[in-house]
């Protein structure tokens, strides 16, 4: 059975390996918000990330509880995950009744959606900020400072993956691709949909479903989720 450390570095090789190879932003950034919800024992994880336009999205959520609480406070303008984005400083929350003044709205619909606690964490390089990791968790206290240091490393590294193609062409070519990923999303938003439909299940259920075939036919996640809007797939 692998140690936590070795599930660590696991995680750490595949970001990393995006560094010198093509590579799907959104199963990339998935893979982070699973493993870290795993390696930082949150019920939940999720990623908002910049759209060209300057809004922030969620592009990745293991659940679509998480992904509830980050619409609510975007549609809200408020809360630590967009704090983190604004400042590009770790924005901890060791027990969100203390936030009730500060973000009441935020505060509230995660106090419904049964989360004790919540850290944020910037994507940031430099003076380039992209998004924030966010570990939401279901009792309060803080983010221990190794566990810190590592999530901050894993984001460090996808956000350098990213961000890459800055350095080899111009900054377009980024943006592009941010906003590929985020049509991307959507339209793996719509192929769970059918997936679950089809199959009666949940959306988590569904969107594991369709990554499991991807993965196991080598073919991209949003490859597969058009393929399955555009009827050419039946899972």
């Amino acid at each position: 059975m692998r140690t936590r450390e070795d599930q660590l570095l696991q995680t750490m090789a595949t970001l990393a390996d995006s560094l010198v190879d093509d590579f799907d932003v959104v199963d990339l950034l998935q893979l982070l918000v699973e493993d870290s919800a795993h390696l930082f024992d949150a019920v939940a994880a999720g990623i908002l990330l910049l759209s060209p336009s300057g809004h922030l999205e969620v592009i990745a959520s293991t659940s679509d509880r998480s992904e509830f609480v980050e619409l609510m406070q975007l549609r809200a303008g408020q809360g630590p995950c967009v704090e983190a984005v604004e400042t590009g400083r770790v924005v901890s929350v060791e027990d969100l009744s203390d936030v009730a003044d500060r973000w009441p709205k935020f505060a509230a619909d995660a106090r419904e959606s049964g989360f004790a606690s919540l850290h944020a964490i910037p994507m940031r390089l430099r003076d380039s900020i992209i998004g924030s990791l966010n570990l939401f968790r279901d009792r309060i206290g803080k983010l221990n400072e190794p566990d810190a240091m590592a999530a901050k490393t894993l984001a460090d590294i996808a956000t350098i993956s990213i961000l890459q193609q800055r350095l080899v062409e111009e900054s377009l070519l980024t943006q592009g691709q941010l906003q590929r990923a985020l049509d991307s999303r959507v339209v793996i938003e719509q192929a769970k949909g059918y997936v679950a439909q089809r199959h009666e299940l949940d959306m988590d259920a569904a969107f594991q479903l369709i990554r499991n075939h991807a993965r196991s036919t080598q073919t991209r996640l949003s490859d597969i989720a058009s393929d399955i809007t555009a009827g050419r797939l039946v899972l």
